[in-house]
């Protein structure tokens, strides 16, 4: 076998794998979200990165190892002069972070439990409105639309009963509407059920004496609309004044006590397209911090069995927990909300920095081995291992780029965020991640030891 290739299958694949591992579970973690969609993202990432691994080994490799034997020898030494002078430079550089290596942990933390606390000021916006492009012609008709009709909104009250087309369940029907009517009057726009039905064909003089007359003379494909004989079911449409998510979910709380404190013979449902839309996004969004935790202790425990040594999860570990952290807090002071595909950068996060840590500290410890010295073997990992990290990074910041450009808000912010938080990770590796290395790694010889 080919040395270099044979070099780095021994030496590099197994950190490579351990990275695999790490940043699947991290992935993984979606599945904890309520959102079907949500967890195929998920599954479509981990799957992605497990054929990049298997194209990497299979295909790259070989490709490398031919380009190898047919590549120069003066080449070959101005590559490894220029790779020299890059190695001494962060060696050196990483000798100075080793300097001031509690500094920058002290740092690290406060501004990762700032982040943290910050994080929790941080909205979520569940207006799809906002998602679409706001110049697009089919949002511009909505808000036309809304202008002209009053709402573009609308809940269905939905009731069951088994006399549902009686006159004392239609009279019921009308108490609530008019109920509702009266007490949101601000909120509601319109109304549509069938006792409203009634009163435009009998001018609202409908009684218990002319019910069945004009019950009969609604037409049969309007009625079908509000009512079910066949069922047994009847709803009320509630068309809505345009409201903010915060007065929306407000409105519903006190609605849905009022229909509860009704003195009625049938039960009232609140549902609709709106009711599941907020649901849905609010699931998307609502879960996040969960997911991050779940994320970071299936890492935690891969790392834990994959090393069997505390220290080595914890070094792999902290540095992105403080990641997560300070993208709580760059959200806050960009003034983003947290979207169903933002509210995934926690998982995201962790699975890319994972793959950071993972690399640098296999380095580590095998220099450490050859070595024995704790500072040089620190110093020389950074030197070796930054670079590839540097380009990784900077070609994952180039892809997800594009997205800054969409004129999908939802994307943009996305886009945005994710090329900040692999920023934060590169920073983490290269910076904190030596500093913690230097202070923990000295922790874990002394355990050892003793």
């Amino acid at each position: 076998m080919n040395k270099p290739l044979k070099t780095t299958i021994y030496k590099l694949a197994p950190a490579v794998l351990i990275s695999l591992i790490a940043t699947s579970l991290g992935l993984l973690s979606l599945f904890k979200s309520k959102v079907p969609m949500i967890q195929d993202f998920g599954l479509m990432l981990t799957i992605g990165i497990v054929i990049a691994f298997l194209l990497a080994l299979f295909v790259l490799l070989p490709i490398l190892t031919i380009r190898t034997k047919l590549s120069v020898n003066s080449e070959k030494k101005v590559k490894e002069k220029k790779s020299s002078k890059y190695f001494q430079v962060m060696k050196k550089f990483t000798k100075g972070v080793l300097k001031v290596k509690y500094i920058i942990l002290v740092v690290a933390v406060i501004l990762a439990g700032v982040g943290f606390f910050f994080d929790q000021k941080v909205g979520v916006e569940t207006d799809m409105e906002t998602f679409m492009p706001q110049d697009s012609e089919a949002l511009s008709d909505i808000h036309e639309l809304r202008e002209l009709v009053g709402s573009t909104d609308s809940i269905v009250l939905m009731y069951q009963s088994e006399s549902i087309d009686s006159y004392d369940i239609v009279l019921e029907v009308k108490t609530i509407s008019d109920m509702l009517q009266t007490e949101y009057s601000d909120s509601i726009v319109r109304l549509g059920s069938v006792s409203t039905m009634l009163d435009m064909v009998s001018n609202s003089s409908w009684n218990e004496a002319n019910f069945e007359t004009f019950y009969n003379q609604l037409p049969s494909d309007q009625l079908s609309l509000v009512q079910s004989s066949e069922e047994n079911i009847g709803i009320i449409n509630v068309s809505l004044a345009n409201m903010d998510d915060t007065e929306f979910v407000g409105f519903l709380d006190d609605l849905s006590n009022s229909l509860n404190d009704l003195d009625s013979s049938i039960e009232i449902t609140i549902t609709g397209q709106s009711i599941v839309e907020q649901e849905m996004l609010v699931a998307m969004t609502s879960d996040r911090l969960i997911i991050s935790l779940i994320s970071i202790a299936l890492v935690f425990v891969a790392l834990l069995i994959i090393y069997r040594n505390l220290f080595k999860a914890l070094v792999a570990i902290l540095p992105i927990v403080f990641i997560i952290g300070w993208s709580g807090g760059v959200m806050y002071l960009l003034g983003f909300d947290y979207t169903p595909l933002t509210s995934t950068i926690g998982a995201l996060i962790i699975g890319i920095g994972t793959e950071f840590t993972i690399l640098i500290l296999m380095r580590y410890y095998d220099l450490k081995k050859e070595t024995g010295n704790h500072v040089e073997s620190i110093s020389d990992a950074i030197g070796y291992m930054s670079k590839p990290i540097i380009v990784s990074g900077i070609t994952t910041i180039g892809g997800f780029s594009a997205l800054v450009f969409s004129d999908f808000q939802i994307l943009s912010n996305f886009g945005i965020m994710t090329l900040i938080n692999i920023s934060l990770a590169l920073i983490s590796s290269i910076v904190v991640l030596p500093a913690l290395l230097g202070v923990i790694g000295k922790q874990a010889k002394a355990v050892a030891s003793s």
